[in-house]
């Protein structure tokens, strides 16, 4: 098909985005285990963990011990979401090569997701992003509900350009812009993207799908027609957040794979590697993983 990347840039979010709503506690040792198999399926980036404090999201309480304990593999980067000055601490102690702040556009779920409004959230990143480019980090900022808000509704392009102009000016290396809700379809991709290009580098941009309506895929695909090469997915479609009601887990690394390895787009990424850290995670949950990719290869 033409005018689509050669390459594309996959970030494994699971055992952050992954895990972080998870009941079911995976062990340290676990953890550790299933992280390094993912550092051998070739992705190019993990994001290990959360250094936010544990009493927000226990699911990533041992988040410095599991940087400590993991087998960091030569080109791959580590990374780990860092909420403020404290968590950066506890990250860079356990070893990070990038870190993540996170906000939203919606002034709901901003303060639903971080106890601050839009314009408090500010000065605490601009600190976090300085202190983390100083200690020669990449940075990536994390906009969620770009698209659709469980308390607001539809987010204007007017309200993205805005936090993504603050986090630039801050520092941030990359704009990783969420679908948090998973309800976004292909137009409001392309509206948005057509509205933040004018103001942003393409190869600076980073799309977040969650799957809850089925229009992840569509949706990436419509983004790679249009010149992004950044995606965030976990492995088997782990994932959902605890401050956005009724959202599914994250695309599916093993869904975007088939989806790029059928267009002829190089990643980097083993296919079987993937499909055993999948099988590997969802033994340790218990429970079925949303990937049809998965379970189309178990059965197979």
């Amino acid at each position: 098909m033409r005018g689509l990347p050669s390459n594309v840039y996959l970030k494994e979010v699971g055992p952050r985005d992954g895990l972080q709503n998870e009941k079911q506690w995976i062990s340290t040792d676990d953890k550790v285990v299933w992280i390094n198999m993912l550092s051998k399926t070739g992705v190019s980036e993990i994001e290990y963990s959360s250094f936010v404090h544990p009493k927000m999201i226990p699911a990533l309480k041992d988040a410095r011990e599991v940087g400590k304990r993991i087998i960091r593999k030569s080109g791959v980067a580590y990374s780990a979401l860092v909420p403020n000055m404290k968590g950066l601490e506890y990250a860079l102690e356990a070893g990070i090569d990038g870190a993540s702040v996170f906000m939203s556009a919606s002034e709901t779920h901003n303060r639903k997701n971080i106890n601050k409004s839009i314009s408090e959230t500010y000065p605490v990143l601009t600190e976090v992003i300085k202190e983390a480019k100083n200690a020669g980090k990449i940075v990536t900022g994390y906009v969620s509900t770009v698209f659709d808000c469980p308390y607001e509704g539809r987010i204007s392009v007017d309200d993205v350009l805005g936090v993504c102009g603050q986090l630039i000016d801050s520092g941030v290396d990359y704009l990783s812009l969420g679908d948090t809700i998973g309800t976004a379809v292909p137009t409001q991709v392309e509206n948005l993207l057509e509205g933040l290009f004018p103001y942003f580098p393409k190869d600076k941009l980073i799309l977040h799908f969650h799957d809850t309506r089925g229009m992840a895929i569509a949706n990436i695909m419509t983004a790679l027609h249009m010149g992004i090469t950044r995606f965030d997915s976990t492995v088997g479609g782990l994932g959902g957040c605890p401050y956005a009601p009724g959202a599914a887990g994250n695309v599916a690394t093993n869904d975007v794979l088939y989806l790029l390895n059928g267009l002829g787009i190089e990643t980097g990424i083993n296919e079987k590697r993937i499909q055993e850290a999948s099988i590997y995670i969802q033994n340790k949950l218990g429970k079925t993983l949303p990937s049809r990719s998965v379970a189309y290869l178990k059965n197979a």
